[in-house]
């Protein structure tokens, strides 16, 4: 195995009252090292799920998990789906690290920020207190917190947004990881601290030669950032590409549609977005045909009403592009030229 993360047929359900939500199906992603892929979507379009599961947090009695998550470990690679419980823990925060969305309700408010580094790096290092505190003490500096050894002593609640955030970047690096998965890292912060934040991934990534999967709903995040990116609807992938094709050519309808949504200072009709119209569909009950279908602006062009019956498969329309979709590419590359040029969607200018 090559890749540092290989994920293969991933589906994720969960037995609930009113039925099963079938949060993630069939999904298939790598990532490498040195190199940052991020998963785009809306709330609901399984990008936590998926994140997760590479970490086995969810509850293994209740969740139905089958395919691949295959972790590179300097031991061999490990099948984390399959795994025994005890091998799975040794590998987090050790091989592979997640900085959550949420950096007040990760962090715990009743000990220091020094106590929680400390512990998240004796974990898996047979070191005393004195060590380990040094240690905490140098990831802080590296992440860019002012006077590191004071700011050591205090308590969560007394950093801001964006000094929090930090605190999760030192911990999750704090043993030198291959993979770290960042969930939302920016959500919650002002536009300046965001760019902080990316800006000081990006620089660590380089430092310790690892490999990121960051999770956002944001695609002008990953703009200037990312070097693949696989963009999810519905529990699926359905455009998978470097960043420069999902950005500038885009072959899915869905992504095509988010790029659209988003302000640019280039638009014509200054003041209008070309919003994605109707809801997600429900993760219970989800359509027939292409799931997408019933807000896609192009549907109409493919005879037959086959997007209301058959799912599109994810194929590689052009070399490492893949997207899902039953119109023709030559349609698709049109109506991405048209929308960028013109910024329209579903005839919304």
């Amino acid at each position: 195995m090559s890749h540092l993360l290989e994920i293969k047929n991933l589906s994720v359900a969960f037995p609930t009252h009113d039925g099963l939500v079938r949060a993630v199906s069939d999904v298939n992603l790598t990532l490498d090292r040195g190199e940052l892929v991020a998963i785009v979507g809306e709330s609901g379009s399984g990008k936590t799920v998926t994140s997760l599961s590479v970490m086995s947090l969810h509850n293994r009695r209740t969740a139905q998990i089958t395919g691949q998550i295959l972790v590179q470990t300097p031991d061999g690679v490990v099948d984390v789906v399959s795994a025994e419980e005890p091998i799975v823990r040794a590998l987090r925060g050790k091989t592979v690290a997640m900085i959550f969305q949420d950096p007040m309700s990760s962090l715990h408010p009743y000990y220091t920020i020094s106590k929680q580094l400390t512990e998240a790096f004796r974990i898996h290092n047979k070191v005393s207190k004195k060590v380990a505190n040094a240690r905490a003490i140098e990831m802080l500096d590296l992440v860019g917190i002012p006077e590191p050894d004071k700011r050591a002593k205090e308590y969560p609640h007394q950093f801001s947004g964006g000094m929090r955030q930090r605190v999760m970047i030192a911990m999750a690096l704090i043993n030198n990881p291959d993979i770290v998965i960042a969930d939302e890292p920016t959500t919650a912060l002002d536009v300046t601290v965001q760019a902080q934040i990316l800006e000081l991934l990006r620089k660590l990534q380089k430092e310790f030669d690892m490999g990121i999967l960051l999770i956002t709903h944001d695609l002008g995040v990953v703009a200037g950032i990312a070097d693949r990116v696989n963009v999810m609807y519905a529990g699926q992938v359905v455009e998978s590409g470097v960043v420069d094709d999902i950005y500038y050519r885009p072959l899915a309808p869905y992504t095509m549609a988010l790029l659209a949504s988003i302000p640019s200072v280039a638009a014509k009709g200054a003041g209008q977005l070309s919003a994605i119209p109707g809801q997600p569909p429900s993760m219970i009950s989800l359509p027939k045909g292409c799931s997408f279908q019933p807000r896609c602006a192009l549907a109409h062009l493919v005879p037959n009403h086959l997007c209301e019956r058959v799912m599109p498969e994810l194929t590689e329309d052009e070399p490492r592009h893949l997207a899902r979709c039953h119109l023709e590419l030559s349609a698709r590359t049109h109506a991405a030229a048209e929308a960028r040029a013109n910024r329209i969607v579903g005839g919304q200018a």
